[in-house]
């Protein structure tokens, strides 16, 4: 117990004294996130333009959400491959090093969680100023604590671990975007809707309902360590997974009727 104590305390007091100190680390890579968004936004409205006949011709609220859309979706493959890198490539959060693996984090992990605070600021933003267009209270649950819980994470360097175990989920967002483009195009009768959809239905399935199970599971194991957390820290290691994994239940059920429905018409 003194030995985990020690250990304890001196994370934070490497994260206080090198990673945080400089604020430059958390807060500059936000601002980066915000503006690699207006990027994307802006990328996806001039090659959307060259490249779809049909782009000119939607609506304004169309346009708006095409391009936020495919915004979310270049988000989505930087924080799922990042993700990916930090938890399976690197030993940052493997078993094989000592300690808990709540401390843990890097100037890596610290600035990809910048770029992803970013980013659902941007969304959010976006959100509420077209509300209901762009999504419902729903949507606005899912972001707030979304940000709420990585920025706590970037800012305070606990439970980064778990944090981008959630992010992994984001790998579905693609195939969604993909699917309401698809129909917003006039092509939900295609092949490629119906591929699309099965390929949501199959992501959506490993990464916001398989993965979140191995998530309680690994918290399960872990327990003591979440423990050693600050207060909120160790809340929000058990609010956030769980409410994300309601939503992702109750939407992967609408997910299933709709890949059904769409199978039973199918030729």
């Amino acid at each position: 117990m003194a030995a985990t104590t020690a250990y304890k305390n001196q994370a934070q007091a490497l994260m206080r004294d090198y990673l945080l100190a400089d604020p430059l680390v958390p807060y500059t890579s936000v601002l980066i996130g915000i503006i690699l968004c207006k990027m994307a936004y802006d990328f996806t409205r001039i090659l959307s333009s060259f490249y779809f006949k049909g782009y000119t011709s939607l609506t304004k609220i169309q346009r708006i959400e095409w391009n936020n859309r495919g915004m979310s979706s270049a988000h989505a493959i930087f924080i799922t491959a990042v993700s990916l890198y930090l938890v399976a490539s690197t030993d940052l959060f493997s078993d094989r090093i000592k300690g808990p693996v709540t401390f843990r984090n890097s100037i890596i992990s610290t600035s990809a969680l910048g770029v992803s605070v970013g980013y659902f600021i941007t969304d959010l933003a976006m959100i509420f100023w077209l509300y209901p267009s762009l999504g419902g209270m729903e949507y606005v649950l899912h972001h707030t604590l979304s940000l709420v819980a990585i920025a706590y994470t970037m800012l305070s360097g606990e439970g980064q671990f778990y944090t981008y175990m959630v992010l992994i989920s984001e790998t579905t967002t693609p195939e969604i975007n993909m699917r309401w483009f698809l129909d917003t195009a006039g092509l939900k009768k295609s092949s490629a809707y119906l591929v699309n959809g099965i390929l949501m239905f199959v992501a959506w399935l490993v990464a916001r309902i398989f993965l979140f199970i191995y998530v309680f599971y690994h918290i399960y194991l872990h327990y003591s360590q979440i423990m050693q957390m600050h207060a909120f820290g160790y809340y929000l290691t058990f609010l956030v997974p769980s409410v994300l994994f309601v939503m992702n239940t109750m939407w992967f059920m609408k997910i299933l009727k709709g890949v059904m429905k769409t199978l039973s018409k199918w030729p």
